[in-house]
């Protein structure tokens, strides 16, 4: 599965509690993020550029962080770990494979690494391949250059392959009691959560999902069956709520969508007018069902990300 760089993807049987983020599959965090939560996770970890992550780092295959990125709390994986320049990790560094690091890099506690340690030079990669085309410039090799140029570009915009199940957070986001993003938001099945979302865009939660918090949309708002929402939603367009789910509070959007069986214990506001809808109707508003089609028109992440990851 890829997916789109705008969207928070929270994957079936993800617990998010005060504490920590606990998924399966690989998690990828984009460029300045901000998670107020420790990460575990079976799969790998991928974490860009001038991120902090308020907590732990587990998981059983290989962690990745970029540069300028800060770990508040002890790093562990049961593969192999790689750190950029200019990373700082206040507690301890535990890698059951073979540990990469860049210059400057900083763990505050120590490490211990039981396959190979590598400490990369501290000039990138990228001016090593500037003085190799110079080089090749000065002796009139222009045909050698076009070649490694039109190598570089054909690996550049290649999708990476990721586990089925992944968690990602796009640029810019902020994940902790009180979520934002640019984006939209599209939480999986069986979800627990315990914070608030403010979110720009849409908003799609799957079924049988807790959610003990606030949910905020400048767009449209999509709970499915069963889902708990232990407070209010608002949403900037259509809301639709499921089979059998609850929400503790107010309900407020253009338009409302309710099953016969939902519940409200607050007050609901709609612009446009309130229709209830039956399992089999669940298509009839068109623009909720364009909604659904373009959240399925992902991006897939490039080579380049996960090299500089």
């Amino acid at each position: 599965m890829v997916f789109d760089r705008q969207t928070l993807v929270i994957p079936d049987g993800t617990t998010i509690d005060e504490d920590f983020i606990q998924t399966s599959g690989d998690v990828i965090i984009g460029d300045r993020c901000l998670v107020k939560y420790g990460i575990k996770t079976n799969g790998r970890i991928f974490i860009g550029e001038h991120v902090i992550i308020d907590g732990d780092l587990h998981a059983t295959g290989d962690i990745r962080v970029d540069i300028f990125t800060r770990i508040r709390g002890n790093m562990h994986s049961d593969q192999n770990v790689y750190i950029g320049e200019k990373v700082s990790v206040d507690g301890k560094l535990f890698v059951a494979g073979d540990l990469d690091v860049g210059d400057s890099v900083d763990v505050k506690e120590g490490f211990e690494a039981k396959g190979w340690i590598n400490i990369r030079s501290p000039i990138p990669m990228v001016i090593y391949i500037f003085i190799y085309l110079m080089q090749l410039l000065k002796m009139g090799h222009s045909e050698e250059i076009e070649r490694i140029l039109d190598e570089l570009e054909q690996h550049d915009g290649e999708p990476i392959p990721i586990s089925e199940v992944f968690l990602f957070v796009p640029n810019n986001a902020m994940i902790g009691s009180h979520s934002k993003t640019d984006g939209n938001v599209r939480v999986g099945k069986q979800v627990w959560i315990q914070g608030s979302f403010e979110v720009k865009g849409n908003v799609v939660l799957g079924d049988d999902t807790i959610v003990n918090g606030n949910i905020a949309s400048a767009g449209n708002t999509f709970c499915g069956k069963h889902n708990t929402i232990k407070g209010s939603i608002k949403a900037g367009d259509a809301i639709r709520l499921d089979e059998n789910t609850e929400v503790t509070g107010d309900v407020d959007g253009v338009k409302l969508h309710l099953a016969k069986t939902a519940v409200i214990q607050g007050t609901c506001y709609a612009s446009h007018g309130m229709t209830f809808i039956t399992p089999y109707d669940y298509e009839a508003d068109e623009k909720i069902r364009r909604f659904e089609e373009d959240l399925e028109i992902l991006e897939p992440l490039t080579e380049s990300e996960e090299t500089s990851s």
